[in-house]
């Protein structure tokens, strides 16, 4: 299978590579940011994701025999173009924050340092893989804060794409999520999954009681028993009844949870299964989650809201160019001036200050500095930019399955550190304010 991705892109980043070549431009070092002017539906932060594939996606941007005889095929560039792109690979620098890493607006999420032709080329394939991970996380993580540190499961694979489901489940396990229902992903980024039965399961037998014994006879009472195709009550009676007190849990999918859930764990414990757990689904986003918080849930799963972004599909990030060099090597700071969609031009370097408790209080930017100016910082300040690429190669400690994990331990800590404000569930401003030191 073809597995480039050099395609997955908009035929304006061909159209400028052509212009730039045709000028005598396309080799001229230049900086390119990734960052967000706002912060989608007024949430308090924003978290990075989708650093790890990204990384993977820009080593297989190649163009192979199969992508150059389409772009010819079709007219797209001319045949300096071709030649120019049949000898691409991203050979450039590129910072970042962690993955996993709290961002606000302006922060420069990504910095990617290279000719103008190798940089301009990786435009959407940045955006659209941070733009739908982040946004996927920010959901993940304000659920987590509702969820107040019961478990939750991603289970969203029928309400998006199916490569997306993927992304998505990566993206809900960094922000806290502690498991999916997607087995690819599970696969791919060893995130443990999880699964019981649906009601299907149930309607296939003649009786709920048959369809509980079948499945504890295959995954034992330790399993998760859907109780809510016929009656409730009826349904957690039964399950006791052949599971016995040490069923592992029930789950609830439809119905008036906050009162149904106690009136469950109520006829549980007369029951006797004082340890069987209840679990809940149907179409919970942060908001739902957070009214059952007083009520006897043990573990939520989240499908729809957390794969949509919760209203927020997409985390608004664009992709500009913020520096060019001169012939003489000087840099030049370049910024986008258009009413409303303004940037801020020139290198940078950023920091995350914190106080004397160690809680995050701004969001430092520096303008002209870079890596090599890290040390000369106040110990205060918490440097967010690491090396993601270098000439080229991609820094390992950054993806696969170990990056994966990496991200999400990062991203505990990160919510350790942001002040109360910051896990509002209404809208409101930014937790932290973002500064511009020249």
């Amino acid at each position: 299978m073809n597995t480039s991705t050099a395609l997955r892109t908009d035929r304006y980043e061909l159209t400028m590579l052509e212009a730039a070549i045709t000028h005598g431009t396309a080799d001229t070092p230049c900086m390119f940011e990734a960052f967000g002017r706002r912060l989608p539906g007024a949430r308090r932060y924003g978290v990075v994701a989708g650093i790890g594939r990204l990384l993977e996606r820009i080593r297989d941007f190649r163009f192979g025999d199969a992508e150059l005889a389409w772009l010819s095929g079709n007219e797209v560039v001319n045949s300096a173009t071709l030649d120019w792109l049949a000898d691409y690979r991203f050979s450039g620098d590129i910072w970042g924050y962690a993955e996993g890493e709290a961002y606000f607006p302006e922060s420069p999420i990504l910095i990617v340092e290279s000719s103008f032709g190798e940089g301009v080329l990786l435009e959407t394939l940045i955006l659209s893989i941070l733009n739908y991970d982040s946004a996927v996380a920010a959901a993940a993580t304000r659920m987590v804060t509702a969820a107040a540190d019961r478990p939750l499961a991603e289970m969203g694979s029928r309400r998006t794409h199916e490569d997306s489901a993927v992304a998505a489940a990566r993206a809900a396990y960094i922000a806290g999520f502690s498991a999916t229902s997607n087995l690819e992903a599970g696969r791919t980024w060893g995130i443990p999954t999880m699964g019981t039965a649906a009601h299907s399961f149930t309607l296939l037998h003649e009786s709920e009681e048959e369809a509980f014994r079948a499945q504890i006879a295959a995954s034992g009472p330790e399993t998760t028993l859907l109780v809510d195709t016929y009656d409730i009550a009826r349904g957690v009676e039964t399950a006791i009844r052949v599971a016995g007190t040490e069923l592992g849990a029930i789950r609830l999918d439809s119905g008036d949870l906050p009162t149904l859930v106690v009136d469950v764990r109520r006829q549980l414990d007369k029951l006797g299964a004082h340890d069987t757990k209840i679990t809940v689904t149907s179409d919970l986003d942060e908001y739902a989650i957070a009214t059952l918080r007083p009520a006897p849930v043990d573990s939520y799963g989240v499908g729809t809201s957390l794969v949509t972004g919760s209203g927020s599909p997409a985390a608004g990030l664009v992709y500009k160019l913020v520096a060019r060099q001169r012939g003489n090597g000087e840099w030049v700071s370049v910024a986008k001036a258009s009413t409303g969609k303004a940037s801020i031009g020139g290198r940078k370097y950023a920091t995350r200050v914190r106080d004397e408790n160690g809680i995050a209080r701004q969001e430092k930017v520096y303008i002209g500095l870079g890596p090599e100016n890290a040390d000369a910082l106040p110990s205060t300040e918490r440097p967010l930019l690491q090396p993601l690429m270098t000439a080229g190669d991609i820094d390992d400690r950054h993806v696969g399955v170990a990056g994966t994990r990496r991200a999400r331990d990062h991203h505990a800590m990160v919510r350790s550190e942001l002040p109360a404000g910051a896990f509002r569930l209404g809208r409101g401003d930014p937790a932290l304010p973002t500064t511009f030191d020249e």
